[in-house]
């Protein structure tokens, strides 16, 4: 079931219609039960990975609190890491390390034989299993109390609006809330609709019509016009920006409407001028999750200058091979981790003289990222950055792309870059009626005439 389908807005009109007649703790039972449903509409049968983490985690978090001795406190936490790791390294990474290995072997001579699994990847399991780590470790530290009622914990892991794709949400301000006596504001009601509205924008216009062009750019192998490979790489920018963001707003505005605030995932990522600044804004639950849970804990920039670049190493290629199980995806968390150092150690570094120059290097370095991202392996990203840098011609194909792109990402950079100019992220509210209203129905006209819909999954579903 995903937010841009019809399914889904039945299946929310409903949940809200029960929501708002019942008082907190049978809507927290009915949560429960919709949240079930909502993960079990893709597979009912990864609810029993769901449960397990949850039970795993509840019982953890309780033995954890109660242990005095730091031995005893420590074997629980690692039980319980290990317990969730484990499922993740299973259905995640089985079959990637099952192949290198027969691969290398074979190399040094020593042909295996070893089976190969069809397994299904559950989705979102990589956002929930993080989610509910994060609980436990938060406890061991303790940093919150254990969650005695294990309802509102299996909520707490289970919450239907960002299950699947985050926020990765921290029990410091999820499970208050879902404590709590909730009482939905005119307010939120307001930015709750706002989050939606925008959200389906970036997804059903900008992110999905862009989905052609970059389809079509990476269908593509051997030499071919390096604009047009240029083109595909930025329209990939913008769509994964806009599908992602585009279900993080939706998240956290279905969630305003039931009265729970979730953190904000995603801020202006394509106007900063450093690599640090990036992350700051692009996913912000996830790089905040690995900076408090890897990075400080290895040393973070306490030691000295090789000891700092150790662990930027060993924290973005963790988060390279969170993404996915190909070395792709190890390649790209490499490539953030020199760029974090490289900027964090060169003197004059480009982005210390700030401006619009910066911003656009550092654009260009975040769309080679995304090229080694988007790329299915590193032999067609080498290709398609040996057509632009050495086989750059122009097209009538590339022409047509490039136009398009700018079409759709236009409003959507207008308004990001008026929202970063005044630091308000809820700037529309604070304009008069008449430009508010007219950009109402400019995004409405553009969803409804020019998007494209049919229930397109969301990319991070597939990590």
């Amino acid at each position: 079931m995903v937010f841009n389908s019809f399914e889904f807005v039945f299946f929310f009109v409903l949940v809200y219609a029960l929501y708002r007649v019942l008082g907190r703790r049978l809507q927290n039972r009915m949560l429960l039960a919709a949240s079930y449903v909502f993960y079990g509409a893709w597979d009912w049968r990864f609810l029993g990975l769901l449960w397990l983490t949850t039970a795993v985690d509840y019982a953890c978090g309780i033995l954890i609190e109660r242990a005095e001795n730091p031995s005893r406190r420590k074997l629980v936490l690692t039980l319980s890491l290990a317990a969730n790791l484990c499922v993740l390294g299973f259905f995640k990474y089985f079959n990637f390390f099952t192949d290198n290995l027969l691969t290398l072997a074979e190399a040094a001579g020593f042909p295996l034989d070893a089976p190969t699994l069809q397994i299904i990847l559950p989705v979102g399991i990589s956002f929930y299993t993080f989610q509910s780590m994060s609980y436990t470790i938060d406890v061991y530290r303790r940093d919150i109390r254990a969650e005695k009622n294990l309802a509102d914990f299996a909520l707490f892991v289970a919450y239907f609006p960002q299950l699947v794709a985050g926020p990765i949400e921290r029990a410091s301000n999820l499970l208050p809330q879902i404590k709590q006596e909730r009482r939905v504001s005119p307010r939120q009601i307001d930015e709750g609709a706002w989050l939606i509205y925008w959200g389906f924008f970036k997804k059903v216009f900008v992110a999905d019509n862009l989905a052609s062009i970059v389809n079509a750019v990476f269908a593509k192998t051997g030499v071919f016009p390096g604009a047009e490979a240029l083109a595909g790489v930025y329209a990939f920018a913008f769509q994964i920006y806009g599908d992602f963001a585009g279900y993080s707003d939706i998240a956290r505005g279905v969630s305003k409407l039931l009265g729970i605030e979730l953190m904000v995932n995603f801020k202006y990522p394509y106007f900063v001028s450093a690599p640090g600044d990036f992350w700051r804004n692009w996913h912000i639950s996830l790089s905040t999750w690995f900076r408090d849970y890897v990075y400080v804990p290895l040393g973070g920039s306490r030691g000295s200058r090789w000891l700092t670049a150790r662990n930027v190493v060993a924290t973005m290629l963790l988060a390279g091979l969170w993404h996915g199980a190909a070395w792709h995806f190890i390649v790209w968390g490499l490539y953030w981790a020199v760029l974090l150092f490289a900027y964090r150690m060169w003197p004059g570094r480009p982005d210390s003289r700030g401006g619009l120059l910066s911003v656009a290097l550092m654009f260009h370095w975040t769309c080679l990222g995304w090229l080694i991202f988007r790329a299915s392996d590193m032999a067609q990203a080498g290709e398609f950055l040996g057509n632009i840098l050495f086989h750059f011609s122009w097209s009538s194909d590339a022409s047509y792309y490039f136009a398009k792109t700018l079409f759709i990402t236009a409003p959507l950079a207008g308004l990001m870059l008026a929202k970063k100019t005044k630091d308000d992220a809820w700037l529309v509210f604070r304009w008069p009626a008449a430009p508010r209203w007219a950009l109402f129905l400019v995004l409405f006209y553009l969803i409804a005439m020019l998007g494209e819909f049919g229930g397109k999954e969301f990319i991070y579903f597939q990590f």
